[in-house]
């Protein structure tokens, strides 16, 4: 007979995902180390490490009541990941974002914002996942990444993701705070979403030399 760590399934989600903020940590720490080394290039170690911040910040959002300190997780599971704690906890961006943030910290098209968009499109999509799909849930990350949008100068005004994120915010805020999105209206902000991302891309992909 096989022993069970959970008794139903809210106890079986927790485990599972314990289970992904471990691989998330250790992941990050094998990254971090390979970038150390020169093993790994920075476009695909800063590609990398964005997905897993992102990844990161969701999974910490839904665990905030069972996993109140990120640094207790990793002491209580024996992890000696002292670089993916500081990328993960601490400093929240790609090593590569900061080198670039701190030489050309008064530039309008950060690299730091550049990074901050790909986080916010990856964490609302992820959140959709999760299942996220109250207004109280999905509002917020919505309004960070029309925030962060806007802070690019270099993306034009009827840019795709700030027209659809403006849409979708208005049509949000005439909704009750507990009110959920049908499985219809979800799925369609996912699609908005995820084709905003890839347009985003793109335009980031051709307008890279001018933002080093």
């Amino acid at each position: 007979m096989e022993a069970k760590l959970w008794n139903d399934k809210r106890e079986r989600e927790m485990y599972e995902n314990f289970a992904e903020l471990y691989a998330i940590i250790k992941a990050t720490e094998k990254l971090e180390k390979a970038y150390v080394r020169d093993i790994v290039p920075s476009s695909e170690y800063e590609t990398e490490c964005q997905k897993l911040i992102a990844h990161f910040k969701t999974l910490v959002s839904s665990l905030k009541d069972t996993v109140p300190s990120i640094e207790r997780f990793a002491d209580t599971y024996k992890m000696d990941c002292p670089a993916a704690i500081n990328r993960l906890v601490t400093s929240g961006v790609p090593a590569t974002v900061e080198h670039r943030a701190a030489a050309a910290a008064s530039s309008t098209t950060s690299a730091s914002i550049v990074a901050e968009c790909v986080q916010n499109f990856i964490t609302a999509m992820d959140s959709l996942k999760l299942n996220m799909v109250a207004v109280d849930q999905v509002y917020p990350l919505l309004s960070d990444l029309s925030a962060s949008l806007n802070k690019l100068s270099i993306l034009p005004p009827d840019f795709e993701g700030k027209t659809k994120m403006k849409e979708w915010l208005l049509r949000l805020s005439k909704m009750g705070a507990s009110d959920e999105l049908t499985e219809q209206q979800a799925r369609q902000l996912h699609f908005d979403l995820e084709s905003s991302y890839n347009s985003f891309m793109a335009a980031f992909a051709e307008c890279w030399y001018l933002m080093i």
